[in-house]
């Protein structure tokens, strides 16, 4: 309806009535308030400036602020923007004229404030904390009677919702008078407001608050008074407090620490389970600190059964894991059990000496109760047990093993699985330690395997993946090949948690065993691709991550018709079923552009429609996502993913298959796509369009070429070390596209040369990048020496010394990288003087370069040697350490 405009007399609003708690709104004006509220949201600028004018209006009557608050704080049957639109006019008005406000309606609103500053909803709540915290909570907290528990509650939640706001100029830092206020209740009389008081103040410690930092001395001080709080939400938040505290200011804690180990080692054998389980986090954090072993060593002794302890399974636990069920493997899953999975894009890098994958991140996954994804005191122990391993390393173990014999040898099934569990946690940081004892544990452990309690096998996969370096180490008789057998027999387990365990540990060997694996491939394959029929959806998931992970490992020994043969009709089948817009595509993509990559022209009979759906996900994605940018109120943003994993596996396709993908490329529109694609907002489009560029360079550049001029420019925009996979991804393609271009590259020198010699001179830059720049700037080099040899001084030492140069194998990139160096020294001798011993550095990390290679060093090497002089080259050589003389004076007579 359209809102009466007000006149002299106010109309629909009445005066304030002599008690702010009585007032009332008139329905009509009520109405045409909610009116003025819906026009506000709407877009049109027309309506927005007739809500302007009405506004200036009806701000000339105070009781307007009396709607604004009731529309705010009791109509809670409109929706929240209304509400909190309606909070923040009000918000305004207050700031511009509650000076002039009346009594009554200051009051009102005051009281609504207080009153709701607890709502239901989060966005409310916030509305109101702002209008709240310019020192009406002040004023509750000095005269908080026993009964305003609600109240103090009312404030924690301000404190959580507006922690920046209250310590911020615009509002005088009402921290100032806060925080000691909240001091004071520390001693409350009742645990409630004893618990709300901490709680309040915690939500500024991590931020440092200058106005607790003003008071920490006597904060932690008031925090050692409650330490024995009878309350278990008191002892749970003075916990919480430390563990802070121990983050932000450790300084303050060192002088105490000792009393508060003990304290700590008390609480985290607390019987109530959240106060314990926040009381473990102490060590997780302790372990991250330089003084960790300095103040912890001595009290080991105590920590590390109680830590060994909280690792035992709870009965609650058990029966959220249904530990009782054995054979639940015909259960179909509930899907919210199915995390949501975030796809790694492809980046480019060079093949090293004696690679081996580092099990860092298997670190934190510290124990397979995925279902029970909560935090809990057994995971927070296991991950502290973990920390404090890499730590004090075989130190831990005279603490450690005495305790652990009785555990693996438990007729208790739950005591056996918690030392299983401690064996795994501590792998990684004592491993050496531990290697003693390891032929004769992992043979109990793989017995462990066949348990016939479900948990127990499942924790066993788990702790034997990571003691899977050692045993791929010993001969495979020995170890693996039972370890192997039994990995097979548990991905057919009847118990879905030890399907996902065993498949997710035979992942884990099979990054470590790699061709070891390849005699026993015809089995392993039998295995896997009968899971296919048995495996319900989420562990469908894991079984593709095994399957690629094979192929990975096993590489082009995988190429066998009989292999082939198993593997290949079960993954169609799947992709055959699985519709466009299914997320699970994005695993089953994932899996086969890693067997694509390995099987080479044995993917030839697969390919097309594979290629095919790839170029029709990148389109459709590219499509909706212009929808969305023109007519963003009609359309979904789409899930870029799809287009990511996508390209990703056009990227196995065209490396697998090599020239063979030509045929495929001629067919398609993937260059306009890719021009797209390598423009994409998204950081992770533009990486993986760059490693398929790269790829496409390297297979079939009849295609690539003629977009060139176009895809130069894009590729140096890319080079920018803020998006390191990006960069590193577009440094790789421009040296692929070097190699291809030859001397036609001379035109887009300059567009690319700065960057690259800004990025291998910047400190910190991370090993990969480092190594691609040095490749793409050598390589450069070579195909126009002409343009890039005046730069040499700029780039020459970082190059050589670029740690990557001398653990890269010997290969086609080095190659080309080298020849560029040393044609670019022939232009510009000059640019190496200064740096020469390092370029002589870089020669000697060759173990066998080509003839021709050898020969341009060699005249490089005795070209400088006559320069300088005999005597001189005698000085100069005497700086080298022994290994270099040595190994110049054998192979390049110097």
């Amino acid at each position: 309806m359209e809102p009466q405009r007000p006149s002299a007399d106010p109309g629909p609003y009445p005066h304030s009535s002599p008690c702010a708690m009585d007032w009332q709104p008139d329905e009509q004006g009520l109405q045409q308030v909610l009116q003025l509220l819906k026009d506000s949201q709407s877009p049109n600028t027309a309506t927005q400036r007739i809500v302007q004018d009405k506004l200036k209006q009806l701000n000339q009557f105070p009781d307007f602020n009396n709607y604004l608050i009731f529309v705010l704080t009791r109509l809670k049957s409109e929706d929240e923007p209304t509400r909190s639109l309606s909070g923040l006019i009000l918000k305004n008005n207050v700031k511009a004229h509650y000076q002039s406000f009346p009594p009554p309606v200051a009051d009102f609103i005051k009281q609504e404030c207080l009153n709701n500053i607890g709502d239901a909803s989060s966005l409310i709540r916030a509305t109101i904390g702002e209008r709240g915290s310019g020192g009406w909570p002040l004023r509750t907290l000095k005269s908080l009677p026993n009964s305003q528990k609600g109240a103090f509650g009312a404030l924690q939640k301000i404190c959580e919702d507006s922690s920046e706001l209250l310590d911020s100029d615009a509002l005088n830092r009402p921290l100032n008078i806060m925080i000691p206020k909240f001091l004071q209740f520390f001693k409350h009389c009742s645990p409630k407001i004893r618990s709300h008081a901490i709680a309040c103040v915690n939500q500024f410690i991590m931020d440092r608050a200058q106005a607790l930092m003003d008071n920490i001395d006597t904060f932690i001080e008031h925090l050692f008074a409650l330490a024995v709080d009878d309350d278990p939400e008191v002892r749970k938040n003075v916990c919480r407090a430390l563990v802070m505290l121990l983050e932000v200011r450790i300084d303050r804690l060192i002088p105490h620490m000792h009393s508060i180990i003990q304290y700590m080692l008390q609480r985290t054998q607390d019987h109530d389970e959240n106060v314990a389980l926040e009381a473990c986090e102490f060590w997780l954090t302790l372990a991250e600190q330089p003084i960790c072993k300095e103040v912890l060593a001595s009290h080991l002794v105590q920590l590390i059964p109680i830590l060994v302890n909280g690792m035992k399974y709870s009965e609650i636990d058990i029966i959220l894991l249904k530990g009782d069920v054995e054979e639940d493997e015909a259960v179909p899953d509930s899907e919210q059990d199915i995390k949501p999975r975030f796809h790694k894009s492809r980046t480019v890098t060079l093949p090293h000496e004696a690679e081996r994958p580092d099990g860092s991140e298997d670190a934190e996954d510290d124990d397979d109760d995925d279902a029970l994804s909560d935090w809990n005191l057994r995971k927070c122990s296991a991950a502290a047990l973990d920390v404090l391993a890499n730590v004090f390393r075989e130190e831990l173990l005279p603490h450690l093993l005495p305790l652990l014999k009785g555990l693996l040898f438990h007729p208790e099934w739950v005591v056996k699985e918690s030392g299983i569990l401690v064996l795994g946690a501590i792998a990684e940081g004592c491993m050496q330690g531990m290697v003693p004892y390891l032929p004769e544990l992992i043979p109990h452990l793989i017995q462990c395997l066949s348990d016939k309690k479900a948990l127990v096998r499942s924790i066993a996969c788990w702790t034997l993946s990571r003691y899977a370096h050692w045993v791929v180490s010993q001969p495979p008789d020995m170890h693996l090949k039972p370890l192997m057998t039994e990995l097979l027999k548990r991905i057919l387990d009847g118990n879905k948690r030890v399907q996902e365990a065993a498949c997710s540990a035979f992942a884990t060997l099979e990054e470590e065993a790699c061709t070891e694996l390849v005699p026993y491939l015809s089995y392993i394959l039998d295995t896997l691709v009968f899971a296919f029929g048995k495996y319900q959806h989420k562990n469908l998931l894991i079984l593709y991550d095994a399957i690629g992970t094979l192929a990975d490992s096993v590489g082009h020994h995988l190429n066998q018709p009989e292999y082939i043969q198993k593997l290949m009709p079960p993954l169609i089948q799947k992709w055959n079923e699985l519709k466009d817009e299914d997320k699970d595509l994005f695993p089953l993509l994932e899996c086969l552009s890693s067997v694509a990559t390995a099987l080479q022209s044995g993917f030839l009979p697969y390919c097309e429609p594979v290629y095919q759906r790839c170029v029709t996900l990148v389109q459709k994605t590219l499509a909706q996502a212009m929808m969305y940018t023109q007519h963003p109120e009609q359309y979904e943003a789409p899930d870029k993913d799809f287009m990511i994993v996508a390209l990703d596996l056009l990227s196995g396709l065209a490396e697998g298959l090599g020239g063979h993908v030509e045929q495929l490329v001629a067919r398609s529109n993937i260059m306009t796509l890719l021009f797209q694609c390598m423009q994409d907002s998204m950081p992770e489009v533009r990486q993986s369009s760059f490693a398929l560029l790269g790829d496409l360079t390297k297979a079939c550049f009849i295609h690539v070429k003629p977009c060139i001029a176009e895809f130069m420019p894009i590729l140096g925009t890319n080079l920018n070390p803020e998006f390191i996979s990006v960069c590193n991804n577009a440094t790789w393609a421009i040296g692929e596209i070097c190699m291809q271009m030859g001397a036609e590259m001379q035109p887009y020198v300059q567009m690319v040369l700065n960057n690259l010699v800004e990025i291998i001179n910047r400190p910190n830059t991370p090993k990969t990048l480092l190594e691609n720049t040095a490749i793409t700037i050598g390589r450069l080099g070579y195909v126009c020496p002409q343009e890039v040899a005046p730069m040499l001084q700029q780039f020459i030492r970082p190059w050589c010394v670029c740690t990557s140069l001398r653990n890269i194998r010997d290969n086609e990139e080095k190659d080309s990288a080298f020849r560029g160096i040393c044609m670019m020294i022939g232009v510009n001798p000059g640019g190496v003087v200064q740096d020469f011993i390092f370029f002589c550095d870089a020669v000697a990390s060759w173990v066998s370069p080509k003839d021709d290679l050898r020969d341009m060093f060699y005249k490089i090497l005795h070209g400088f040697k006559d320069q300088v002089g005999e005597d001189n080259w005698q000085q100069f050589s005497e700086q080298f350490p022994p290994l270099l003389k040595e190994r110049l004076a054998a192979f390049y007579g110097v």
